[in-house]
């Protein structure tokens, strides 16, 4: 890819009624899809099992805050026809004529961060489909075991909260559920401490070895996403995210909803309050700090994260939005372009950050309400089964395999379009600084290339640490301490490479600099935690 997607011979006039901008949307879903799955799902379900209902304001705020900038990234590509990573080299500060610069630098830096986060995605799918449908014996023993305790801990739980609510011994259901699964269990370690040996089960964290069978999927997950990416073009990735994303969205949504039939898990008017009063969680046990760590990781990667601003302006460009607008000259046709194309690009921008604010929020009410009343955390292997229980309450013993499906569909549209939208932005990253062809034709070789090592490097790197909820706050963290950065960038081209006759008016100024020193913040503060943590560790 050049540095100029412009073609005079295809300029198009911008849609001017709704229904015609509808029709032009696409980029900002695309994004929204890579998203969901590792922001949403598992980062603020995370936060919320951790912190409760504290932190719903630093969620709402990590949704909005972040699409101001966005926005100044696809005007950039929009009116210059260049791609992120040329703009990001135009940015003031070190740099080596010909290799980039101290963005760009860094942004390899979190790349590979990214990789790691990818890859505790495809091990979340992998996982769903571990639970669905396990390969191995092994695998549907330790599926059977681990249910009955997850269930056994939410029954607890739910029996607590019911006593605490209605003051009584319980439900009948609920305690007769309990006693059943406790003589379950106790005659199943039993057998599995018969078969490994006390100390060997004791190891283990008594409970059963776990298989393979999540490393099993996960290798034919990534070998069927490579084989679509290398073959597939923008309009399959645009429809296959959308469907996706829509779909378990709104599942999530109506789940939510109907939980407020049940006074046990319901969300009060309490709880928002709560969580709207910019308040930390109180200090239990260190709970702050760790609720407070996941939450700042999480806002790297929720709404719009580092690697979603980045990505951006490479799917609008190959939606058409610089090319329709044309090579920017002296004329008033352009300038009528320009202005209709950016109306165009900020609709598909805030209507893909109302889809993703509904679901972030969804999935936060969920973790706090459930998982956080119950004391589950999703980590390690069990981070699907773990997630899977928040759906429980309303769809009963249907509740996993509707999740499950669901899982799969945002997760794998996560890593699908993550991977997409690497290929397209580390090649890129390459010509900047002087490492690859100049020519459209090898950017794209580079593309389908990538395409193809991308998914098969996140999966090795699940196989070798099959942590997912881990990786993902990973990437998370180093996306957060990119976004100062991406702050500077943002200002830069809003006030050094935007034409004059199409700029934004004051109001707009001021929500651009509040979301320039939000993310500053977020960044600068997500560092400081990182370095506490280090200091703690070692002292």
């Amino acid at each position: 890819m050049g540095d100029s997607k412009h073609d005079p011979l295809t300029t198009q006039n911008p849609p001017t009624r709704i229904a015609g901008i509808l029709r032009q949307l696409g980029p900002g879903m695309i994004i929204a899809g890579s998203i969901v799955g590792s922001g949403e799902l598992i980062a603020t379900t995370k936060t919320g099992a951790e912190a409760g209902f504290w932190l719903l304001w630093l969620i709402l705020i990590g949704c909005l805050i972040k699409v101001f900038a966005q926005v100044e990234f696809g005007r950039y590509s929009v009116v210059t026809g260049k791609t992120t990573m040329a703009g990001l080299a135009e940015v003031p500060g070190p740099r080596i004529a010909g290799r980039g610069n101290w963005i760009v630098w860094y942004w390899f830096i979190m790349f590979m961060a990214s990789i790691s986060q990818l890859g505790g995605i495809v091990g979340g799918v992998g996982q769903a489909l571990a639970i669905s449908m396990p390969i191995t014996a092994a695998g549907r023993a330790f599926n059977e075991y681990v249910d009955m305790r997850t269930e056994l801990k939410v029954k607890r739980a739910e029996l607590q909260r019911s006593r605490q609510l209605h003051v009584g011994a319980g439900p009948d259901d609920v305690v007769g559920r309990v006693k059943e699964l406790e003589l379950r269990l106790a005659r199943a370690d039993q057998q599995w401490i018969h078969k490994l040996g006390a100390a060997r089960f004791a190891q283990l964290g008594n409970r059963p070895p776990a298989p393979h069978d999540d490393r099993i999927w996960a290798t034919v997950i990534a070998a069927v996403t490579v084989v679509i990416l290398v073959v597939g073009r923008y309009g399959v990735i645009q429809a296959f995210s959308t469907a996706m994303v829509a779909l378990f969205t709104l599942v999530t949504i109506v789940n939510l909803f109907l939980l407020q039939a049940n006074p046990t898990w319901m969300v009060s008017w309490r709880d928002i309050v709560q969580g709207l009063s910019f308040r930390l969680p109180p200090v239990v046990s260190h709970v702050q700090g760790t609720a407070v760590a996941t939450a700042l990781a999480t806002f790297g990667i929720i709404g719009v994260g580092a690697a979603e601003l980045i990505a951006y302006p490479y799917w609008c460009l190959e939606r058409g939005y610089a090319r329709c607008t044309g090579p920017r000259d002296s004329t008033v046709g352009w300038v009528a372009r320009a202005r209709g194309w950016m109306r165009v690009m900020r609709w598909d921008a805030w209507c893909s950050a109302i889809v993703y604010t509904f679901a972030t929020l969804a999935f936060y009410f969920l973790g706090a309400a459930i998982l956080g009343r119950t004391g589950l955390d999703p980590a390690k292997e069990d981070m699907i089964r773990t997630l899977a229980v928040m759906y429980e309450p309303v769809f009963g013993r249907g509740a996993e395999a509707l999740f499950l499906f669901g899982a799969f569909a945002v997760l794998y549209s996560t890593y699908f379009v993550a991977n997409a939208g690497h290929a397209r932005v580390f090649s890129d990253a390459l010509r900047v600084m002087g490492l690859g062809d100049q020519t459209p034709a090898q950017y794209r070789r580079r593309v389908r290339l990538l395409s193809g090592l991308f998914p098969a490097l996140c999966l090795l790197v699940y196989v070798a640490f099959p942590a997912p909820a881990a990786l993902v706050l990973l990437g998370g963290l180093m996306q957060a301490i990119m976004l100062p950065m991406l702050a500077a960038a943002a200002l830069f081209f809003r006030y050094r490479r935007c034409d004059r006759r199409i700029r934004p008016g004051r109001l707009w100024d001021l929500f651009l600099w509040i979301s320039a020193a939000g993310m500053a913040i977020a960044g600068f503060w997500a560092l400081w935690s990182k370095i506490v943590s280090l200091g703690s560790f070692f002292a």
